[in-house]
């Protein structure tokens, strides 16, 4: 079964304002007719389209001649050896009176900052960092909201050459610990507590805890969050924000320029089968894919109020934060989504006027099935983007946000993650946008889909992968002298080609439809199912909230096949009775195949997920067959994982 994929688009662009877009303009420029051509020549002549990149895009620092060394190398390809680059700088080229971000907290705080002031307080953050001895090279994790603070850190750090890494405050102890306990952070930024729901958490005991238990600490600043009288004396040897050194009026950052491949980011796997790996992004690799992605594929334009739903322990704030560079002001947010009623990003949006606005298809459903009307409440006329990652977007969930929030908007379903910290597939403001499809594959990554053999397939689902090298690559793991764990990681199944881990498929729009995680696909009969095939059936309904399925060894024991397993939070007052049972049973059965019909359909109270807000079907079927979860301090609600625990009904 695969999502339909209709002839007629639900929104296509305007010839002459697609245009004028950053990516009419370089098509034009690289003599090329379409999308098709332009995509052809990105990833058959790399040296010549990352050029283009690095001057199209307005990258800051020192090329050099030499763009790609050991091309046929993958993992080991070099990307410009002889540039000599700051992300840094990248971002901070401004130093005017313009927004450069806006920052609302769900307490009702507001705060702005000029580019001016940004830098300003980049330069004040940086000397505190010299004055606690970080250079080139050494570590500085943030535990930390999305404030202002935190990119002021982030920037302070990555300006000297320094490594950032960062973690929400929503992680516990032991989650912490073992994410910065690996890299051996020099200085911590950490905060006071946070708002959530309308109510205050306290972090204050962990820090302190965190920061007894990370002995290669030198400084930790406490950043006022909740109170700003916040004692940081009663962490060892901490400062506050307000205590970091004062500088001139008009000082501005060091800005260290290092090589292309000099470490930037370290990020975190989910950590739900184990320790979380620690993957390192570079920051050459970092800055082009994302002023490509930005520029290009999302239209972001100097002025541009660029949104996206995030906690620091995502991905996509280290995408969203690279937004300055490409001139757009930030719209930060922290705090639940759901605050007032449902409608505060949609508040935010209105009131700041964004022009991109991205979320989950997770936030997108909820908000359908609120029966939430933005289009008709709120004043979006500033939006023409629209971003959806996280997890696949329903067909349903185009067409919700086609029907409810705007008719004339690039909706652009996105898909990479945290291995590349950016995009395999995305959106394109050349291109219509049919429903349940992404738009397109990012221009110089090499996408295809293979089946099991390794043969490039269309039409058909497969494994995602990348069959040529990209800057944005890892530069390796932490800790991996050998790059074993690396090479484990992403080429085993296929030596030589990134594979990624994602069931997709290549449409005839030469669009991507992706099914979920290959690791998680149902294999009943020896026939391939992926979990967002079901999950857009079920979810549906409206007495369903939300589900997740998996696959349960059958007969237990055997292990020679596996039956499917439908787990279902239903909403406040209703019952799964026979006739709901019966209701899913026929809704899955009527748009799919029996094969994919579940053998169980179960209630729970809750649906485990991870920090970013996946639902973790590994780790629930690790608990009904009696293994262990490695590492629940990934999770956000670690406790939802006890009623999944033998349940009688799947006993027989």
């Amino acid at each position: 079964m695969r999502y339909p994929t209709d002839q007629d688009p639900l929104w296509r662009p305007d010839p002459q304002i697609a245009d004028a877009t950053a990516m009419g303009r370089l098509m034009r420029a690289c003599g090329r007719d379409d999308y098709a051509g332009l995509w052809r020549w990105s990833v058959d002549a790399p040296d010549a389209f990352w050029e283009t990149i690095w001057d199209f895009c307005g990258t800051i620092g020192e090329k050099g001649s030499e763009i790609l060394v050991d091309r046929d190398r993958m993992p080991g390809a070099r990307w410009f050896p002889q540039a000599r680059v700051n992300y840094a700088e990248n971002l901070l080229r401004r130093r005017d009176d313009g927004e450069a971000l806006v920052f609302w907290g769900e307490d009702k705080v507001r705060r702005r900052l000029s580019w001016g002031e940004l830098s300003h307080e980049v330069a004040r953050c940086q000397q505190q960092l010299i004055a606690a001895g970080v250079g080139p090279g050494d570590r500085v994790a943030g535990y930390l909201p999305n404030l202002p603070e935190t990119l002021i850190a982030m920037l302070a750090t990555t300006a000297l050459g320094a490594v950032w890494s960062s973690a929400s405050p929503d992680f516990g102890v032991q989650g912490v610990l073992d994410r910065f306990g690996q890299i051996a952070p020099k200085v911590l930024f950490c905060v006071d507590g946070y708002w959530y729901n309308g109510k205050p958490v306290d972090c204050m005991a962990k820090n302190a805890e965190i920061v007894a238990r990370l002995p290669s600490l030198t400084c930790t600043v406490l950043v006022p969050y909740l109170d700003p009288r916040a004692d940081a004396a009663s962490i060892a040897g901490a400062l506050s924000w307000s205590a970091l050194p004062a500088v001139d009026v008009d000082a501005t950052a060091d800005f260290r320029r290092v090589p292309f491949a000099h470490p930037l980011f370290i990020m975190f796997s989910s950590g739900t089968t184990g320790v979380p790996k620690c993957i390192v992004h570079c920051h050459g690799g970092v800055i082009l894919q994302h002023l490509k992605e930005h520029q290009l594929h999302a239209d972001v334009r100097p002025g541009d109020r660029l949104f996206y739903f995030t906690t620091c322990g995502w991905m996509m704030w280290n995408w969203l934060v690279s937004g300055l560079a490409s001139g757009a002001t930030l719209l930060l947010y922290d705090g639940s989504p759901f605050a007032g009623g449902g409608n505060i990003l949609f508040d935010f949006a209105a009131a700041e006027r964004m022009t991109h606005f991205g979320t989950s298809a997770k936030f997108i459903d909820a908000a359908a099935k609120l029966g939430l009307t933005p289009g008709r409440t709120h004043d979006l006329g500033a939006l023409r983007v629209m971003f959806s990652t996280g997890s696949p977007l329903s067909p349903e969930g185009f067409e919700w946000v086609y029907r409810e929030i705007k008719r004339d908007l690039l909706l652009a379903s996105i898909s990479g993650g945290t291995d590349i910290v950016s995009c395999f597939v995305l959106g394109n403001p050349l291109l219509p946008v049919y429903r349940g499809e992404i738009q397109c594959r990012a221009l110089g990554m090499a996408v295809d889909v293979f089946d099991d053999a390794g043969r490039p397939i269309r039409s058909q689902k497969g494994e995602l992968v990348c069959t040529r090298p990209f800057p944005a690559m890892p530069v390796g793991f932490w800790n991996d002298p050998d790059g074993s764990k690396y090479r484990a990681a992403y080429f085993e199944r296929f030596p030589g080609v990134w594979c990624h881990g994602d069931y997709s498929e290549l449409t005839g729009h030469d669009g991507v439809i992706i099914y979920g995680r290959s690791d998680a696909t149902l294999n009943p009969g020896g026939v391939r199912i992926g979990t967002a095939e079901i999950y857009r059936q079920v979810e549906s309904l409206p007495e369903i909230v939300e589900s997740l399925v998996i696959g349960q060894d059958w007969p237990p024991g055997r292990g020679d096949d596996v039956r499917v397993v439908l787990f279902v939070k239903l909403a406040d007052g209703e019952n799964l009775d026979p006739a709901l049972v019966d209701r899913i049973k026929r809704r899955i059965r009527d748009n799919t195949t029996p094969r994919h019909v579940p053998a169980r359909v179960v209630q729970v109270r809750d649906i485990p997920r991870t920090k970013s807000g996946k639902i973790v079907e590994l780790a629930v079927r690790n608990v009904v067959h009696g293994q262990p979860v490695c590492n629940i301090e990934a999770l956000a609600n670690p406790e939802a994982l006890d009623e999944f625990r033998q349940r009688p009904e799947l006993a027989d």
